[in-house]
């Protein structure tokens, strides 16, 4: 058997965890912060918990088979997450395709002609995805060369178009429904990820009942329970190399020699920040590293509420909100130096206590509000000046609470614990370049991998393989597992 020294505790490194222990490998995890869970973690403050990263998660057809491979299925209690999107068009819970179509297409009826043509094609795209997904009989089978060929000319047709581009082929730019549509998802992410997007909300969106930090739990207990040792606060600092070859890794000035290492954490500090030796890495990859973009980062305010859950669940109907409240043209995401940006700026609302009543205080509930922002607005945050910095995180927190009031009335006279998220502080405590919230630009024209669709592990240096969203374009769990699995499989 080998030993293999795991960098960072989030899904990544608690899988790859589980199935390298259980398979009797010598396995130690080392995590930073105090608790495992990385992006799929959470918190409580006052009584109240709310989710560190990750509300959601799609692909459970992956997600449940793999928790049934390490034996932990039955200790998480997986729950369906519906959404609701609002603006001052249109108020839906998105229970179906139908739904989102008849509130669209009344929101706008000068666009029906427009409207219909798109829904056909997202339809038709949505159908193809479907066909990969059919069971396997002697059938399918025979049709499955057909699916695929469906599939390809799909990802050639639409792989390198953004969802931008996608809506301005049916809807004229500027006008109210192009905005709708055209960031749905991460800004200008791939058309063909646009379908897959909405299916996910429609059919197979999930969550944690007790929250994303006890799925973590469970996971680090069992990894502990098969003989893996979990170092929380030991923060790597030197990956190890000889002959070309990672042999370990560096904690707190100690040597821990692997026969294997697995990073589990950012894709750029592993290499730029704690490989020992540069001279393994082609200047060409590493300028290429060094210049890659990274998904967007996220402002989060967290607020715990003197609401009644049944108040609050009039108020929002569902856990999850997706709120728009202006009118076109929405902000800019590459332009970090508007400051009105958070008036202008899709919402995403979410309440943990709407879930599970026992994520609050008695009578009292949890409500998260976060948005996507622009890479290092306004200079990084105020560019190192503390002060500047919590005048800005004011700032946009009180913006976002006096929006969302309109969801939920008087919503500032109501708040007994606030706090409030930048990228920065993601980026503490999870050391994700930029405060990145999904790995590597979802924008094709920004791709880091030639082949985006491919699960990439390996790296320029022998034994050091990739265990984290950052193995593949599109972060997310499903992704992350997916790598978990590939590594496990390498190391025999």
């Amino acid at each position: 058997m080998s030993s293999v020294a795991i960098i960072g505790a989030g899904m990544g490194g608690l899988m790859a965890g589980n199935l390298l222990a259980g398979k009797g490998h010598k396995v130690t995890l080392f995590e930073s912060h105090s608790m495992p869970g990385g992006y799929t973690a959470g918190f409580w403050r006052k009584g109240y918990y709310f989710e560190s990263g990750t509300l959601s998660f799609e692909m459970s057809s992956q997600i449940f088979p793999a928790m049934r491979d390490i034996g932990v299925y039955d200790k998480i209690e997986f729950v369906r997450q519906i959404a609701r999107w609002v603006s001052p068009d249109y108020d839906f819970v998105m229970h179906s395709m139908d739904d989102m179509k008849k509130s669209i297409l009344k929101a706008y009826p000068s666009e029906k002609g427009r409207l219909l043509k798109y829904f056909a094609e997202v339809d038709r795209v949505c159908d193809i995805y479907r066909g990969l997904e059919k069971p396997n009989t002697f059938l399918n089978k025979i049709t499955f060369p057909f699916r695929m060929s469906r599939f390809v000319n799909m990802v050639r047709k639409y792989g390198r178009m953004t969802s931008s581009e996608f809506a301005g082929l049916y809807f004229e730019k500027g006008s109210k429904v192009y905005y709708t549509f055209k960031d749905v998802g991460y800004p200008d992410m791939p058309a063909m990820i646009v379908p897959a997007a909405f299916m996910s909300f429609l059919d197979d969106y999930w969550t944690v009942k007790t929250g994303m930090q006890s799925w973590a739990d469970v996971l680090a207990e069992n990894f502990r329970k098969l003989g893996g040792e979990l170092k929380l606060k030991s923060k790597v600092e030197k990956i190890l190399t000889k002959e070309g070859a990672a042999i370990g890794v560096t904690c707190e000035g100690k040597d821990y020699m692997a026969d294997y290492v697995l990073s589990a954490s950012d894709y750029k500090k592993t290499f730029l920040d704690l490989l020992d030796n540069r001279s393994l890495l082609s200047n060409d990859f590493v300028e290429k590293m060094q210049n890659a973009a990274v998904s967007e980062g996220f402002f989060t305010v967290y607020l715990g509420l003197n609401i009644s859950r049944e108040k609050m669940q009039k108020y929002l109907k569902v856990p999850h909100i997706l709120y728009g409240d202006c009118d076109p043209p929405g902000p800019d995401m590459g332009d970090a130096t508007d400051e009105r940006f958070f008036e202008k700026v899709w919402l995403s609302a979410y309440s943990p206590s709407l879930i599970n009543e026992e994520l609050a205080p008695k009578g009292k509930s949890s409500l998260m509000i976060s948005c996507m922002v622009p890479f290092r607005w306004m200079n990084n945050w105020g560019g190192g000046d503390r002060k500047v910095y919590k005048e800005l995180k004011e700032k946009a927190k009180r913006v976002l609470i006096k929006r969302f009031s309109s969801i939920v009335p008087d919503l500032e006279k109501h708040i007994e614990f606030e706090d409030a998220a930048t990228p920065l502080t993601y980026e503490r405590y999870t050391a994700n370049s930029s405060g990145a919230s999904s790995a590597w630009s979802w924008n094709p024209h920004k791709w880091f991998y030639k082949s985006p669709n491919v699960t990439k592990i390996d790296t320029p240096v022998k034994n050091l393989f990739i265990s984290s969203c950052w193995a593949y374009e599109f972060g997310g769990i499903p992704t992350t597992i997916k790598a978990a699995y590939m590594c496990a499989e390498r190391i025999t």
